[in-house]
């Protein structure tokens, strides 16, 4: 990215949104100046311009909350910037992980299901806590705590479970059985840390 051609406004600051490279959620806004953008592609982490304080700042250095960039881009104008960023715990300053966490209007579960990415990105990592933070009368830890065996069992019927729904043509039957599938072999896959990620780049792989 050339910086010749991010235009920054008459005070010098440009506005940079960050947004989780795996998941595409919207994480933060907040302004560069060209100091702030040159730091940022110097050491891949999130720096900002604070205007109340007039200060350069970065993202995580005092909270432990950091940005690592895995891209940045700038629009067609050339006067917003987007950071594809790797979060560690929340983005906002409120502990929630996301900034934009209030709706002007009602709440629609089909936005939420419409990124895939996403919810499959909660669920591997509502297993992790599981894993690391074990509570009681939790389905997640009873496999976790039963091992390898107990959850290839389970994958293994969960798989049979889908051939017999398609085999029954039944659309509702294959959805259910298939989401079953997934969340065993999503707990499978965090026993064994292999996470999604990984899947995508062998996906990657055979696509070339």
């Amino acid at each position: 990215m050339v910086i010749d051609d991010i235009k920054f406004n008459e005070k010098g600051l440009i506005p940079a949104i960050a947004q989780d490279y795996k998941t595409g959620e919207v994480l933060m806004m907040a302004y560069m100046n060209e100091e702030s953008l040159e730091k940022t592609l110097e050491t891949g982490r999130s720096w900002f311009y604070s205007r109340s304080r007039e200060e350069l700042w970065e993202k995580g250095a005092t909270s432990g909350n950091t940005q690592e960039v895995k891209e940045m881009f700038y629009d067609c104008d050339g006067d917003c910037l987007l950071l594809k960023v790797a979060q560690k715990g929340a983005a906002c300053h409120t502990g929630n992980r996301s900034c934009f966490y209030r709706s002007l209007g009602p709440a629609d579960d089909s936005v939420k299901a419409a990124n895939i990415g996403a919810v499959i990105e909660e669920l591997y990592m509502k297993v992790g806590d599981r894993k690391e933070n074990p509570v009681p009368d939790s389905y997640t830890c009873y496999l976790l705590s039963k091992g390898i065996d107990k959850i290839l069992k389970k994958v293994g019927e969960e798989s049979t479970e889908v051939v017999i729904a398609a085999k029954n043509e039944s659309k509702e039957e294959i959805i259910y059985e298939i989401s079953d599938l997934i969340y065993h072999l999503t707990v499978l896959m965090k026993y064994v840390d292999v996470s999604f990620e990984d899947i995508a780049a062998e996906l990657l792989n055979r696509s070339r």
